[in-house]
């Protein structure tokens, strides 16, 4: 029987990634889903979607492919711009 371990709440971080790359990884993640999540809902083709966002369809397929190596916090945030949408970041110190 395989052992079950609660998760941190940061997968990456589980994944064994540092605490400080986790939580950009964390991050970029979430971003990249509510892009992904507009698209999907939008029913966008990749085309459509790279005119929407300004970037050539190949980065939109590395978008919805989860590619996140690729994208940068900052470079997300300038695409969900582009959609009309506002990212609020809230820091907060972590529970002792």
């Amino acid at each position: 029987m395989a052992k079950v371990i609660k998760s941190s709440g940061n997968v990456f971080e589980d994944l064994g990634f540092d605490a400080s790359e986790a939580e950009n990884l964390k991050l970029r993640a979430q971003l990249m889903r509510e892009l992904e999540s507009l698209i999907h809902d939008q029913r966008l083709t990749q085309s459509e979607a790279a005119e929407l966002l300004g970037i050539h369809q190949s980065r939109v397929s590395d978008l919805v492919r989860g590619k996140i190596d690729r994208f940068s916090i900052d470079m997300l945030v300038k695409l969900l711009a582009k959609t009309g949408r506002q990212v609020e970041i809230t820091v907060k110190r972590q529970a002792a």
